[in-house]
């Protein structure tokens, strides 16, 4: 279809187009050839690059004709050795018709320029079109907050002055655009994220302990915070009786805090239409940074941890550097 509507152009049109098109074209893939040494895209090239140059010799020998009209007139010699103007100045008997008036010839020059505006406004509105156009991309957006959260009523605990912080503020300080990065996956986007707004046990719902998570492929990352009156101090106290280790205590922007390891839960749920699941089993180690929820550690305290299916685990600096950008995000507790 594009070589059938190239031939019926006129010359004037189609060869100066043929010039731009293949020249541009020619020389880009020759750029990306030689960039990716590509041998095949050079042929391509050169091939562009050669019906460039036919155009080009063309237009040159098609100009020339036009300044020298009369300079190549070809003389037919007949079988007797006379020439044709020998018999063009032999007079005729028949009466000679009036010449008509020659057309006049469009203008070489105008035709080329209009051909090249033509060119030049199909390629801009090429450029252009996708900028107008809606997008095809059919990639799924990343889950946000509001996808894993859960919507209900707040329970009581929720509903004093001052406010506890809700799973939903959580999520939006741990969902950061640049947390694959400060875990060490940069590559990685976010799989799931989920948020509820839970109380403490055995409270009946007075104590607010709402928490968030974000799962990426290789690591997921737990925020929690708690609104009761332990301090840091009675926490780490209480960690000789449990199982957690590798225990360190430090200080998270000027609030007293505690490292600590501890291996997660793993269970089974049985979909198949069984009463029970599979026994729950210890799952991978979790590294978890507690920071006061004040600077004066007059009770309660957040929760960051992190853990991975493989069971490895970033490094102390990387769980710090992820609690020092979060908290700030979290009002302290008054």
């Amino acid at each position: 279809m594009l070589g059938f509507l190239i031939r019926l152009l006129p010359f004037w049109v189609r060869e100066p187009l043929l010039i731009v098109l293949c020249s541009v074209i020619g020389v880009r893939i020759m750029y990306l050839a030689v960039h990716d040494h590509d041998w095949a895209a050079a042929g391509i090239g050169t091939a562009f690059l050669v019906i460039t140059a036919v155009s080009v010799h063309r237009v040159v020998r098609a100009l020339r004709a036009r300044r020298n009209p009369s300079a190549a007139t070809s003389a037919v010699t007949g079988a007797d050795g006379a020439t044709a103007a020998d018999a063009v100045t032999q007079p005729q008997p028949q009466p000679q018709p009036r010449p008509a008036t020659p057309e006049k010839e469009p203008n070489a020059w105008g035709q080329a320029a209009a051909a090249v505006a033509v060119f030049g406004a199909i390629a801009v509105g090429l450029w252009a079109l996708p900028r107008y156009m809606p997008s095809t991309d059919n990639t799924p957006p990343p889950p946000s907050c509001s996808d894993g959260s859960s919507h209900e009523e707040l329970p009581k605990a929720y509903k004093g002055s001052p406010r506890p912080v809700t799973s939903a503020e959580l999520c939006e300080a741990l969902n950061r655009p640049d947390l694959a990065e400060l875990l060490g996956t940069p590559g990685e986007t976010v799989t799931s994220v989920s948020s509820t707004d839970n109380t403490a046990p055995l409270t009946d719902e007075k104590v607010a302990a709402p928490e968030a998570a974000v799962t990426f492929d290789t690591y997921t990352v737990n925020f929690s915070a708690t609104y009761n009156k332990l301090s840091i101090d009675q926490y780490v106290k209480l960690m000789k009786f449990g199982d957690e280790t590798d225990v360190r205590a430090l200080t998270v922007l000027g609030r007293p805090a505690v490292l600590s390891s501890a291996h997660t839960m793993k269970f089974e749920i049985d979909l198949g239409g069984s009463a029970s699941g599979g026994p729950v089993e210890e799952g991978p180690l979790a590294r978890s940074v507690t920071v006061a929820l004040d600077h004066d550690d007059r009770g309660g305290y957040c929760d960051i941890t992190v853990w991975s299916t493989s069971g490895t685990l970033p490094t102390d600096s990387v769980l710090l550097d992820i609690a020092e950008r979060v908290l700030p995000k979290i009002p302290e507790r008054s």
